[in-house]
């Protein structure tokens, strides 16, 4: 498991584990059954608190996407393919959700913005 976490981020560092985890459960590199690294072992390699390492791991078991077992560990829950696409869709509509309030703020327009959004569609 490859996790970066950025300290100049705004975005707390427990975000940053949640979403780079589930960025590799939907990407396939994470693996249904695959067993992470315990909460300790992870909060040292990535030189954070246990806390956070905790709070992260307890996060994604409440979305569903980890599975904790007492004494055995954590690992990555079984997503069927709707399932997974339903939750890559959700992800994907926070964001979207997060560049329209950021396109108000900066005065872009509804027509401007799908504008933007065709372009960027369409350049790959």
């Amino acid at each position: 498991m490859n996790i970066l976490i950025s300290t100049s981020s705004k975005e707390p560092l427990f975000q940053q584990i949640i979403d780079q985890i589930k960025q590799q459960i939907f990407s396939g590199d994470l693996k249904e059954g695959e067993a992470l690294p315990s909460m300790r072992l992870l909060a040292k390699e990535l030189k954070v608190s246990v806390i956070t390492t905790k709070r992260a791991y307890e996060d994604l078991e409440a979305e569903g996407y980890l599975i904790s077992a007492v004494g055995r560990g954590t690992f990555v829950a079984g997503q069927q393919p709707q399932v997974l696409k339903e939750w890559q869709t959700r992800e994907l509509e926070n964001e979207l959700e997060k560049i329209v309030i950021e396109g108000k703020k900066i005065g872009i327009t509804k027509d401007e913005l799908l504008e933007l959004v065709t372009i960027y569609y369409e350049g790959d």
